[in-house]
């Protein structure tokens, strides 16, 4: 009855287990082809980024989150790793069962062993009690097998490309603040060249550290985002694909041992083993629920970028890229361009003998076009060289030769403000396209087009292997833990029926010999 009681209880797992993993399956099949109608067409109506982000979130009372992605929002980071409590789930319940079965053996043990002494007869067991259990252990350690070299493989390719990934955001991150920096250096020089120049340009001067000071705080909360999170990122994905490797080659070794335990009949072993493959198993549901929220992470953030090459100016990525914040910057870019054209037309109108080339077109667009220059023009950043000759040489203590007339003063004004200048135009085009998020777009551009596919497959792969994974496990362990009890059950049984036989032999023997006795007595 005992050994009953044990296999039905190991039944009942199975069934369980098979329950939850039909659920699962279905849910994702409904999830994925279709959506929830009418208010969630509704919803979508009114949100100006669509996604998939409408979840169930554990810190609000279970209420849906319609918040839409957002890295710097608790909500939506527990909705997504909410969206793996199948396998949270089935992994502690395993791990519960395991518990309560433990429980149960141990009882019966200690507590119905007087009943166990009482069975005197052992129901006779054939070879195919033994080789069937084997053979499926064989099938289900296979397959296990193929399952942990496919986890291995996603789990490898899948961080590579979430590298990939990040990194291309975060350099895009410190490109943009390298860029700031660059046109704030500039606009420095140009103070100083000011103020060490003219004693009156105190209100330019001022304009310009204001600008620059701002300009200085949005790239450094830009460079200091972009640490944070690629920090944070980093050390997650590494710390996940750790643990997956070294639990996952740890079970290659567990579940080979298993079965070499398990088929020359090793019980003590087989016994450790089994409860260390049960430990594994749930370890095995919960990455599962783990990589499946990283699944739905991982398309999330596709589905951001694509939004933000639709309007890259109301986008959650912007705590890293703000596009929003830079395009404030546009009516200063534009009043710098106006200003430089307007310097070297009047700098024109005042020579004949050579024009300057004036890098922005006219208005109202002022847009820089540096490289379209007429050939009888010099760029500003030339200036110095033409005016080099004329300048008075210190040489001579400060006294102009013949052809002469620029003092040395006036030239080392002229060439700071020019080097200045021209180092403002240099990074121009760089901040004009970040003010039109036009480098941000292109980088993103490159991650939908190259990466984000493979990505998503890599994840799929992993998480599904991992499922895989689990299930085998789960029939693995139960087939060699119901073999187990099966054989000890056998062996407890042959142990109470030996003293019952040898006392029975020994008064058939003596019968014999009394038998024996009596006859040579009558002869």
């Amino acid at each position: 009855m005992g050994s009953i009681h044990k296999t039905q209880v190991v039944l009942h797992l199975i069934f369980l287990v098979s329950i939850l993993g039909s659920h699962f399956i279905a849910a994702q099949t409904v999830s994925t082809n279709s959506s929830e109608p009418g208010t969630d067409l509704l919803d979508r109506s009114n949100v100006t980024q669509s996604d998939d982000t409408v979840r169930v979130d554990p810190l609000d009372n279970f209420k849906k989150y319609r918040g839409g992605y957002d890295i710097t929002n608790k909500h939506y980071w527990s909705s997504t790793v909410f969206t793996g409590i199948y396998g949270y789930a089935i992994g502690i319940l395993w791990l519960l069962a395991g518990i309560v079965y433990g429980g149960v053996l141990i009882a019966s043990k200690y507590c119905c062993k007087s009943r166990k002494e009482k069975l005197t007869k052992r129901l006779p067991c054939h070879k195919q009690c033994y080789l069937w259990p084997i053979l499926l252990a064989i099938i289900f350690t296979v397959l296990t097998l193929t399952a942990s070299g496919l986890v291995l493989g996603g789990n490898q390719k899948f961080r590579s490309r979430a590298r990939t990934v990040v990194n291309i955001i975060i350099d895009t991150a410190d490109g943009a603040s390298g860029t700031i920096y660059n046109t704030t250096g500039a606009m420095k020089e140009i103070r100083d060249n000011l103020e060490a120049s003219n004693a009156s340009a105190g209100e330019a001067s001022s304009f310009l550290t204001s600008t620059a000071q701002q300009l200085d705080n949005q790239a450094d909360e830009i460079h200091r985002e972009a640490r944070k999170h690629r920090r944070l990122i980093e050390k997650g994905l590494k710390i996940v694909y750790i643990i997956t490797t070294v639990t996952i080659s740890l079970n290659l070794v567990a579940i080979t041992a298993l079965s070499v335990c398990g088929t020359l009949r090793l019980r003590r072993a087989l016994n450790l083993l089994i409860v260390l493959c049960w430990i594994l198993t749930a370890l095995c549901w919960l990455f599962f629920g783990v990589y499946f929220f990283l699944g739905k992470f991982s398309g999330d953030t596709c589905t951001a970028l694509e939004n933000f090459q639709i309007n890259p100016y109301n986008n959650s990525l912007s705590s890293i890229l703000p596009c929003d914040e830079m395009l404030r910057a546009k009516p200063i870019l534009t009043d710098v361009s106006e200003g430089i054209y307007n310097i070297v037309n009047q700098v024109n109108t005042n020579i004949s003998v050579v024009q300057v080339c004036n890098p922005f077109s006219g208005p109202p667009e002022y847009q820089y076009q540096a490289d379209n220059c007429p050939a009888n023009t010099i760029k500003i950043g030339d200036i110095p060289k033409i005016l080099e000759p004329l300048s008075c040489s210190d040489s001579n203590n400060g006294t102009c030769g013949s052809g002469q007339f620029i003092s040395t003063n006036d030239f080392e004004a002229v060439e700071g403000y020019t080097t200045s200048l021209q180092n403002l135009l240099n990074a121009y085009p760089g901040m004009e396209s970040l003010v039109e998020c036009q480098s941000v777009k292109d980088a993103f551009s490159e991650i939908l087009t190259d990466h984000c596919k493979p990505l998503k497959k890599y994840v799929r792969m992993t998480w599904g292997s991992m499922l895989f994974l689990s299930l085998s496990m789960v029939f693995l362990v139960l087939i060699w833990t119901v073999q187990t009890h099966h054989e000890q059950e056998h062996h407890s049984l042959d142990n109470s029926v030996k003293p019952h036989s040898s006392a029975m032999n020994e008064m058939d023997s003596g019968e014999r010999i009394a038998i024996n006795s009596s006859k040579h007595g009558v002869v």
